[in-house]
């Protein structure tokens, strides 16, 4: 039953979460990219959260039965809700480290409700080096929903160590808000199973993570041992922090549901070329008139998606956030969103991962470099340039995967984003997935830190990645 037991306890929690500043090249910041990056200030910040209102039902709890498809999906939404908070709070939580974390806590959901999901099947076996995981045993009765707050309790107090003391409280006051509404109805060994299947299959996930190669990423974002090749059209630090290389070992991480990081490889980048007759050279050309001419839809866009760690839940987050959205708007069961939420964690986390190996393969300069180098000195981007090579472009192939597995969830849907009402930014309305992903991507241009191929091929390598986690077997064979 759990060492982790004793942290349930009852608290009144009246954090707030204060309006994020989006961060253009000339807007001042409260906490540095440097400085959360290297994960120097745990404690910068406090966590904001109202858990009130991450969990909008007060429920009783419901009859024990052995299908999780009975109960809806309150529990994983409000875990990923705060999972969004603690990857913008915790210092260290760079876009490719949160995308594991994703892909992880959604794996540990899954995986402690499976037994409840009949025509699901574990995933042992499929994940790379992913073997037997605790059984649930023939015929015992669990309440999925208690399961489900077990499972994510753990996993996130696992996968977030370093996080700071309001945002531990947070986590304590969210297992211990569901264990309120669930216990005084359920028979005393009904919970207590319940609790210890949710906890046991989230401390086995958490004990494979750490052979993966990432492994407390968010204590070694830019490894001292790195020392990037040099020479013409390679990446070098960009203005204005002048940031050592982010993360560049990713790409050789342990993938979940393809090969390697060498999968879906996108193709060579346009070949470098200084001559101003060159594809190059009309590439830049293109990026420098982008952000010297930007209409104000065209900076709405690039801010919506920028995305910015620490003051969002980054990329990978964004796309958590979007399926969390569509799960309340259509009233998604426990059994689904526990699918839904596995499928994209391992997406995001992929599409990280082998974006990473390309960009590190090819060690392309970013546009700011070549722009200030040949085509005006002065020039500056509307967004920071983050601290890694160009090619292919981290939004667009995250954002590609991700939307390739919510169509197949979900099918060609419409939908309204509102990801960062909280911070002042209009929410934007998509005919499906796909165009998200696509404005998605091209914001990057709009901002000026990736050229047009980066962006349409990221988008493609996306795709290819989603289609492969689509291919995983979660379905029992009939």
């Amino acid at each position: 039953m759990g060492a982790l037991r004793h942290r349930i306890r009852p608290r009144q929690s009246a954090l707030r979460l204060p309006a994020g500043q989006q961060h253009t090249a000339s807007e001042g910041r409260s906490l540095t990219r440097r400085e959360f990056l290297q994960g120097g200030l745990a404690g910068a910040g406090a966590l904001a959260l109202d858990l009130a209102g991450l969990s909008r039902k007060a429920l009783a709890a419901p009859p024990v039965t052995s299908i999780a498809d009975r109960f809806d999906a309150e529990v994983p939404m409000a875990w990923f809700d705060l999972s969004l908070l603690l990857v913008q709070r915790t210092p260290g939580f760079s876009p490719p480290v949160a995308s594991r974390a994703f892909a992880y806590a959604g794996l540990a959901l899954y995986e402690a409700l499976v037994p409840g999901m009949p025509d699901h099947r574990s995933l042992a076996g499929q994940l790379n080096g992913l073997s037997e995981l605790p059984h649930a045993g023939k015929n015992r009765a669990y309440h999925w929903p208690t399961v489900a707050n077990g499972s994510m309790a753990t996993i996130l107090r696992s996968l977030f160590p370093t996080a700071s003391a309001a945002s531990w409280a947070a986590i304590d006051g969210m297992e211990a808000r569901f264990a309120g509404q669930f216990r005084p109805g359920l028979p005393p060994g009904v919970y207590a199973r319940s609790v210890d299947r949710g906890e046991q299959v989230a401390a086995a996930v958490f004990e494979w993570s750490k052979s993966d190669g990432g492994h407390e990423g968010y204590l070694r974002n830019f490894p001292s041992s790195y020392v990037p090749p040099a020479g013409p059209g390679l990446w070098v630090p960009t203005p204005p922090g002048f940031l050592p290389a982010l993360q560049p070992f990713w790409g050789s991480c342990r993938t979940f549901a393809i090969a390697s990081g060498a999968a879906c490889p996108p193709g060579d980048h346009t070949p470098y070329s200084a001559a101003p007759s060159s594809r190059f050279y009309a590439e830049a050309v293109e990026v420098f008139e982008a952000v010297n001419e930007l209409t104000t839809e065209q900076r709405d866009i690039a801010l919506f998606w920028s995305d910015d760690p620490g003051t969002t839940p980054t990329p990978p987050g964004h796309s958590i956030s979007i399926l969390t959205q569509v799960l309340r708007q259509k009233g998604s069961s426990l059994s689904m969103a526990a699918e839904a939420y596995a499928k994209i964690g391992i997406a995001v986390a992929d599409a990280f991962i082998c974006c990473w190996h390309v960009k590190y393969r090819y060690n392309l300069l970013r546009p700011v470099t070549y722009i200030q180098a040949r085509i005006d000195p002065s020039w500056s981007s509307l967004l920071i340039t983050p601290p890694f090579p160009e090619y292919t472009s981290g939004h667009s192939v995250q954002s590609g995967a991700s939307a390739q597995v919510l169509t197949h969830l979900f099918g060609e849907v419409a939908f309204t984003d509102h990801t960062h009402d909280s911070r002042g930014l209009a929410p934007r309305s998509f005919g499906s997935f796909l165009e998200a992903a696509e404005e998605a991507a091209i914001s990057r241009l709009y901002g000026g830190i990736h050229f047009r191929p980066t962006i349409a091929l990221g988008v493609d390598q996306g795709r290819c990645i989603g289609e492969r986690v689509n291919a995983l077997a979660f379905r029992s064979q009939t």
